[in-house]
Parts: structure tokens; sequence; C-alpha cells
């Protein structure tokens, strides 16, 4: 029988090659062939009873999982194609899995999307357990960092991924899922711009952290809580936290949401540094993110260092530099995918460009780069965006739209606590009240006062110096020369670097005046 089998094969083939359908190709054991067309192996496949292909796909899976058994990572695509065509829809979901984590890992992001929603698919066939809901558990926390990546941190798809995962924690008794589930939802209500509610859910992860004995944990629920004061404006306790975490991170890499955990503490480390008053630190630390980035080669994490980094040059007037960053940016995100981030450069440039004196053209960039931003959910920056909006319309003379921008960037600061940049937003609107009408003299010292006030209050040094020039500025003219050099010396000679910078050399100018 199997003789005859053989001989009915051989005539096949033979019928075949002299038709010129397949050709044989040399092999090492026995000869093999390959279509002429793929439209012939098309139709060849076609022809066959679907039980018949189920088979030899679930043949195939076993054939590749026998030979490869050592480097079965380099095979996980194929394995996944040919499971998820078998009856054998276990091996599917874990094959397709293990691809989209791959996936991941070369910032194939749609790629990896894809593999995973179709094992979460499959996954539906196989019968309710605690088993299933652990798989599911483990793709969804796949799944979410794939859509952040692909569509922002804000995304309906980020929130759906997480709180499906926190579902299924619960039904699980909390498992040590539970941990990057959480942290999950913490940073899309961080970037939707619900800080207290965040601040809350890092709260949470730091009691979850200290409950065992992971470095990892508390490191990365450190890194939450600084990244949350920080954007609250309490930047002492965000730098004690984010200081905290770099100790706790060793020699080993830790991604977490598919971003360098290194990376996001010295981008978020930076900038504070900064508003506290220590600029040349800060340069030191964005550089030390962006080289880290590289060093990588990973694109989201780039992209993230690279966005704190041109915001860090916008905090220190430099905007050249702020203009190149945030074009290599643009230039990333464009290429990989990143929405957000490519609203955030784009943002960013428009306001350097601004500044540079291309106003027309930066003042539109800004506003495409706040509402493609806010498309993707996130409200987390809008009242610096705005700020941003708002002096380049006091550069143009814009008064009555920069006042109105200001107007909207207090409310939102106060309506979700994004405080970072609240005392620049008070001077901002001093300066714009001065300009529309000279005679707004004490509604924009009334301005500047607040502006202090805050910049006092949360220890901002680098926002406290701007307000109080602009403060200075208004005494001087109204022939108050002593109080004003003497407030402007008491917050220029707290500072210890940064003397080349423009806020200090324009500071240093101003007491020369006043001493005049």
């Amino acid at each position: 029988m199997a003789d005859r089998a053989e001989a009915q094969l051989e005539r096949m083939l033979t019928d075949l090659r002299a038709a010129e359908f397949i050709y044989e190709q040399p092999a090492l054991t026995e000869a093999a062939y390959i279509f002429k067309h793929a439209l012939t192996q098309e139709v060849a496949y076609d022809s066959l009873l679907i039980e018949r292909r189920k088979f030899l796909h679930e043949r195939t899976g076993q054939a590749l999982e026998s030979m490869f058994a050592e480097q079965l990572d380099d095979h996980f695509g194929k394995l996944a194609h040919h499971y998820s065509r078998s009856d054998n829809v276990s091996k599917a979901v874990e094959y397709l899995g293990r691809a989209g984590q791959q996936a991941m890992q070369r910032s194939a992001y749609a790629e990896a999307i894809s593999g995973l929603n179709t094992a979460m698919g499959l996954l539906q066939r196989l019968p309710d357990s605690p088993e299933r809901i652990q798989r599911e558990l483990l793709l969804q926390l796949a799944l979410g960092p794939a859509f952040i990546a692909a569509k922002g941190w804000a995304a309906p798809e980020v929130e759906r991924a997480f709180t499906r995962a926190r579902e299924l924690c619960e039904r699980l008794g909390d498992p040590p899922e539970l941990f990057p589930t959480l942290f999950g939802l913490w940073v899309m209500r961080l970037v939707r711009g619900e800080l207290r509610t965040a601040y809350e859910i890092a709260e949470q992860l730091l009691r979850l952290a200290q409950s065992g004995d992971n470095p990892a944990l508390l490191m990365s629920a450190q890194q939450a809580l600084g990244d949350t004061s920080f954007q609250m404006g309490e930047f002492p306790r965000a730098r004690e936290h984010l200081e905290m975490s770099i100790s706790l991170l060793g020699d080993e890499r830790h991604r977490s949401l598919d971003v360098d955990m290194e990376v996001v503490c010295l981008s978020y480390a930076a900038s504070t540094l900064w508003a506290l008053g220590y600029p040349d630190q800060a340069l030191k630390k964005g550089d030390e993110a962006v080289a880290l980035a590289q060093a990588l080669s990973h694109p989201h994490s780039l992209a993230f260092a690279e966005f704190f980094v041109s915001r860090l040059h916008r905090f220190r007037r430099e905007a050249p530099e702020d203009q190149e960053n945030a074009e290599r940016l643009i230039a990333l995100s464009t290429e990989h995918g990143f929405p957000l981030w490519l609203a955030f450069a784009t943002i960013q440039r428009g306001g350097a460009m601004a500044v540079l004196g291309h106003d027309e053209e930066g003042i539109a960039q800004m506003k495409d780069g706040i509402d493609a931003s806010r498309a993707t959910g996130a409200e987390l920056n809008r009242p610096y965006f705005l700020s941003l909006l708002a002096e380049a319309c006091l550069q143009t003379g814009r008064l009555d739209d920069g006042l109105s921008a200001l107007t909207e960037a207090l409310a939102a600061a106060d309506e979700r606590e994004d405080r970072f940049y609240e005392a620049e937003i008070h001077r901002l609107k001093g300066e714009l009240l001065l300009k529309r009408e000279p005679s707004n003299v004490g509604e924009a010292r009334s301005c500047f006062q607040r502006a202090v006030e805050i910049a006092r209050n949360q220890g901002a040094k680098s926002l406290e110096l701007r307000a109080t020039m602009s403060l200075a500025r208004l005494l001087a003219k109204q022939r108050r020369r002593g109080e004003a050099r003497a407030m402007l010396a008491e917050i220029y000679n707290w500072f210890t670097e940064g003397f080349d910078t423009a806020d200090l050399k324009e500071a240093e100018e101003l007491l020369d005046e006043l001493s005049a």
C-alpha cells in the first residue's frame, strides 16, 4: 500500500515538473520542491480539505519545534502562523503572544498589535479557567505598551487593556501582574492630566512594592511618584523620589511600558533640577538621557528623551537647540508612528520658530500640535503648551489671543493640578496686561507677585528669578529702584551655576542697570 502511494506521489511530482508547475530544489537529504508561481501554490493549498489543512499546519508546527528546539526564538513567527491555522488553539495563543513580544522588541508595534489581538480572539475558544484568565492577563499587559507606542499613552485602547487587566487581576486574587497593571493605569491617568488620581495610584504602587522584596518594583514606584510630583509642581518631593529611583537602578536594564526606566528617570530629573535652580546639572542629566537612549537603539525611549531635552532647552531659552531637538523628534516620530510625541514635538518646534522670528508659521504649528495632542486623549502639559502660545502672542502683539490662551492654561492647571509651569503663566499674564495697556500697573504687579509667591512655595528658583525680574522692572518704573534691586539681588545671589544662561545673564544686566 505504502509502495503504491509513493509511486503515485512520484508520478504526480513528475507530471507537475513536466508541466513546469514546480521546480526541484537541491536539499541535504530528500529532494525539495518549490512552486513556480505563488498563485499555483495558492490553488494547491485551497484544493486541500479544511481538516487536512489544519492537520498539516499542526504537523508543520510540531516539526519546527522538534527541528529548532534550541533556537525557537528565531521561529516564533512561523510557529504562530502554522498553529493559528491548526486546531491547536493553546499553541497558537502561546506563539502569537511570543511573536507579539518579539515585534515589540523590534519596535514593530502594528505587527505586535495584530498578533496579540489574534491571540486574544483565539483565546476565547478555550474553556474558562484560571489558566485562561492568566493567559489573557499577560496578553493585555503586552497590548497596553504596544498601543501606547502606536496611539499615545492616553488612547482609549490603552485604557481598555489595563482596565481589563485590573479586572483579571481581581479574579486571580491580585497576582504579581497587579503591579504592572497598576503602573499602566498610572501612566494613562497621568497623561490624561488626571494628576490627583495618578498620584493616588502611584502611592498604591509604592505600598505594593514595599510589601515585597523587589528593588525593581520599588524603583518603578518611586519613579511614578517623582514624575507625578513634578507635574504637580512639587519639585523638592519630585527630586527626592527620582533620586531614590535612580539609586535603585543597578546594572540591569528595566523597561516599563516600552520606555527604558533610566531614560525616564534622567529625563524627569533634568526638568526637576532646572526648576529647582540648577540649569547646568539639568542639561547634563538631559544629555545623559538622550545618549543612553541612543546607545540602546530603542526608538520609543529616544523619543521620550528627545522631548524632555527639547523642553529643557526651552526652559533655558536656547531656541536653536530646542528647534533642533524637536525636529529630530518629529523625524523619529514620523518614522516609527508615535502620534503623541509627534504632537509634542510640533508644539516645541513651533515655539522655537516663533522665538527665532518665524512668528506666523510658529504659531500655526503650535496650534496644530496642541490640537493633535488633545486628539490622542492627552491633557498633560496643556498649561505649559498654552503658555508657549501666549508667549508667541506677546512677541507678535496678539495680546487678546495671548490672554485668552493663559486663561485656558490657568483653568487647566486648576482643574488638573498640572502646576509645574503655573508661576510662569501668571508672569506672562502680567506682561501681556502691561503691553496691552500700560496703565494696568496694579493688575500686572499682582500677577508678578503671585508668580513669585507660587515659585517660592514650589521651591522653583528658576521661575522665581523670572518673576522677580518682571516685578523688578515694574518697580523701577515706579521709582522704587532700591527695592527692585534688593529683591533681584537676593534671588540672583542664590544661584551657584548657569551664569551663561539667558535668564541669569539678563538678571545680571538688570542688576547693573538698577545700580547705576
